[in-house]
């Protein structure tokens, strides 16, 4: 166990959970934060800005390796993930639990370094993360059920600050709910010959890949909606608007390159457009509360 030099396993764990994908949720957390900042009149302390990431990083780590390690035995048979860590040998099983155990721990250290109500609701999403692991074996909800948990980021981040809910981040916490949703509904369209044959369920398995795709454009238009609403329930004016109107130009630009059944730039359209709207709208959203 643990073989190879220590800078080799922490990459093949970092490649595991692919730590790059934090973009992702990440900076709707801070965007949390800088809601929560602005409703209180009041900077977060450097100490709430530190384990608020650390929680975050330990959450997703954690939900990440929950799905490498319940998923293996549908990786290895999927020709896409079999190069995966554990399904190719790199990564042991109990690896992978203990380093998905070891993230849930420090997710909920975090939690309780922030405040009461913060660990109250720790457990809770913990669940979630293994209810979304093992959704696709009876629903085809998976996606909804990925997009709460990631949508829970910035609103955990308010509680973090706050200690309560307030109506702008549930909003912005529904938007990326429908962002996240939607283009894990592209991702799968990849998958949707092989979820079929192993009998896992997914939206494109339900539906097939054209009603899918306006599926998707169906949740990517309540996500703007929604960042309309966050702006309209705030003190954030016309910078963070204009955030938004570049959302939809990305959007509009990812959505270009995903058709039916022909894949070739789900890379471009996932991995790529993704980050570039997730730090987008943050940045001008800070930008915006500062100016």
């Amino acid at each position: 166990m643990f073989s190879g030099s220590w800078s080799d396993r922490l990459g093949h764990f970092l490649s595991m959970v692919k730590f790059s994908h934090t973009v992702f949720a990440f900076p709707f957390a801070l965007m949390g934060v800088v809601l929560a900042s602005l409703e209180t009149g009041a900077s977060p302390g450097v100490g709430q800005l530190f384990w608020i990431c650390i929680a975050m990083v330990g959450a997703r780590s954690c939900a990440m390796g929950l799905n490498r390690v319940l998923d293996a035995r549908f990786d290895a048979q999927n020709p896409r993930t079999a190069s995966r860590e554990i399904p190719a040998g790199v990564i042991s099983v109990k690896e992978g639990w203990l380093f998905t155990l070891g993230s849930g721990l420090v997710f909920l250290f975090a939690a309780w370094m922030l405040n009461p109500l913060c660990l109250k609701i720790a457990p809770f999403i913990l669940g979630l993360f293994v209810l979304y692991t093992l959704a696709k074996r009876f629903t085809a909800l998976a996606h909804v059920i990925l997009g709460i948990c990631l949508g829970l980021a910035p609103i955990a981040a308010w509680i973090a600050l706050r200690g309560d809910l307030g109506w702008p981040v549930v909003a912005l916490g529904l938007a990326v709910l429908f962002w996240v949703a939607g283009f894990d509904i592209f991702f799968a369209l990849q998958d949707r010959d092989f979820d079929a044959s192993a009998g896992l369920h997914s939206i494109p398995v339900k539906l097939g890949p054209e009603k899918s795709i306006q599926l998707v454009r169906v949740f990517h238009g309540l996500m703007i909606f929604l960042l309309w609403l966050v702006g309209m329930g705030t003190a954030l004016g016309g910078i963070y608007y204009l955030g938004v109107l570049v959302v939809i130009g990305l959007l509009v630009y990812e959505h270009s390159l995903v058709k039916p059944n022909d894949y070739s730039k789900m890379d471009k359209a996932f991995f790529n457009m993704n980050g570039y709207i997730s730090v987008t709208i943050f940045a001008f959203t800070l930008i915006d509360a500062l100016i």
